[in-house]
Formats: C-alpha cells, structure tokens, sequence
C-alpha cells in the first residue's frame, strides 16, 4: 500500500511538473546567443509567439531599434533583407493582442517584452505582437525608486486630502483648542483614510520587494510597469543585450552594424 502511494505521489509531481514546464527559446545573433522562458500565465502572448517562432517568422529580421541604457527591439518583418540605413520595424495592426498584465512580471534587465502603439491611438495598451523587445535598462539607486514613488503618489494624496480634510478643518481647528483627545482621534482617521485612497488609486506607485531588488541590482526601466506586456525573460546571454545596446546607432535608432536574428524553441 505504501509503494503504491509513493507511486501515486511521484505521479502526481510529475504531471504538476510537466503543467508548470516554461517554454525556452534560443534567441541566436551575430552578436551572441540569449536563451528565454516564456511564461506560462501570459498564455496568450506565449502561444502567439511561439506559433511565428515555429513558422520561422524571426528568422533573418533583425534588432532594429536599440537604445542604449533602455531597450533593443526587433523582430519585424520589414527588416529582413532591408537596405543599409532605412527605417524600419513598423509594427502590424493585424497582430495585436490585449494586454497580460501581471503584478509579478516586470521591466528588469532582460524582461522579454511586446511592444505596442501609443495610448492616444490605442487605449486597450493592446501589443503588437510582431515584433518583440529586451529590457537593457539600468541600475537605479533607492532614493531614485522612492522619488519615482513620491512622484506618482503625492498628488493622489494632495487631491484626497483636500476632498477628506477642507471641509471639516474649521472643526479640526476648534478641536485641538476644545479637545484635544477627539481631535487627535479624528487626524488619525483622516490619515488612515488618506492611506486607503492611494492604495484605492490605479494610478498609485508602490515598488514590491522583488521591483526594488532588480532595480538596485541588474537594474531595469521601471517607468515602462504596467504599460506593456512583459511575456517572458532572458536566463542566459545578459550580456550579449549589453554587446547590442552598445552598438553606434543612426537617427532612427537603428544600428550602424546589423544584427541579424533566428528564434528557435529549445523545449
């Protein structure tokens, strides 16, 4: 009976195992070679990409927008075979899906991306999955983190506190002189109720553990959290990001040196 169970169990963990299992892909570069998950709870995003991988969609385009300290992009199909210098990447409105927002996934170095139009002509923040990109981003320091965070948040406070406090601060006032008890009562709920407005707020800033982490140490581009799609992230090849973000680019941010591509699926 006891064997049977240790069975049933290893089984069962294997199943899980299998379930979880994150596609990896090989993404191979005249500049170096980059290995990536894809994420399992961007489903979406995942099976989009994989089907063009598997159709060779990416083979021979290149990383054609490169901004040193933020992104490398690439992988649209304008670019492959494109003369020296000319503009390319221009995404493709029939290849759009609606955003994978995940609390979890984030714009740290090597964060595999989708890009997107702007939001005065796409409000959904919906992702041109055409093309791809590969977050460089750079370190940041921690009171660069909170100044972000006061930014974002101070003037959802400012607005709440005017909206919680004017129309009862000619009470207040009365109060601290009449009583004093009752009036420190009262400012400690209208702190507290300023604390649940900003954390109310979708427009709030408030950096995870996990966000400060990256951040600080391989750092990232944090302003770009919550506006684009992150679907997966670079395991092994950092630095060959950090080989193509150093390339000498011309005014369409494409580099001098192309650099070609071929996507295949490891497992």
């Amino acid at each position: 009976m006891k064997s049977i169970l240790v069975s049933l169990f290893f089984s069962i963990s294997l199943l899980a195992t299998a379930q979880t299992k994150e596609t990896v892909i090989l993404i191979s570069t005249n500049m170096g070679d980059m290995k990536a998950i894809l994420y399992n709870d961007t489903p979406k995003h995942r099976d989009h990409y994989i089907k063009l991988i598997k159709q060779g969609y990416f083979d021979g385009t290149l990383f054609s927008r490169v901004v040193k300290g933020y992104v490398i992009q690439g992988g649209s199909k304008d670019s492959r075979g494109a003369a020296p210098g000319v503009k390319v990447g221009y995404g493709n409105s029939s290849m759009e899906l609606f955003p994978e927002f995940r609390k979890t996934y984030f714009h740290k170095k090597g964060a595999l991306c989708a890009p997107r139009q702007p939001n005065n002509v796409n409000p959904q923040k919906k992702s041109d999955v055409s093309q791809f990109f590969i977050v460089q981003g750079t370190v940041l320091r921690t009171g660069q983190l909170d100044t972000m965070e006061m930014a974002k948040n101070v003037p959802i406070k400012n607005k709440a506190y005017s909206q919680i406090y004017n129309p009862i601060k000619d009470e207040l006032n009365a109060l601290k002189e009449s009583n004093p008890k009752l009036y420190n009562e009262k400012v400690r709920l209208i702190k507290s109720q300023l604390d649940s407005a900003l954390m109310a707020s979708p427009n709030k800033l408030i950096f995870t553990p996990a966000q400060r982490e990256a951040y600080t140490t391989i750092g990232g581009a944090p302003n770009l959290d919550g506006d684009y799609t992150v679907f997966g992230e670079v395991i092994e090849g950092l630095d060959v990001i950090d080989k193509i973000a150093a390339l000498k680019v011309n005014g369409f941010d494409r580099p001098f040196t192309d650099v070609k591509m071929k996507v295949s699926i490891v497992n």
